[in-house]
């Protein structure tokens, strides 16, 4: 069975984010585990699953898997 890759715009889609996010995630080492063809990036779609699976919460008040507390802003 063939492995099924998404483009970073197709996350992007997915996930409701602009495109820059992902770029800045891929520079930071944050995010989805990602590829590279060439010069083109894909995304495996198990690795996005299993990315999806880390967030799942069953409150809003458990904080080991939010996202945003594990990526740092600029000051």
């Amino acid at each position: 069975m063939a492995k099924t890759f998404l483009t970073p715009e197709a996350l992007a889609e997915r996930w409701n984010l602009p495109l820059s996010t992902l770029n800045q995630w891929r520079w930071h080492g944050k995010g989805p585990q990602f590829g590279k063809m060439g010069k083109r990036v894909r995304y495996a779609l198990e690795d996005i699953e299993q990315f999806e699976d880390q967030f799942v919460r069953r409150n809003t008040c458990y904080e080991k898997n939010n996202l945003y507390s594990k990526i740092k802003a600029k000051k």
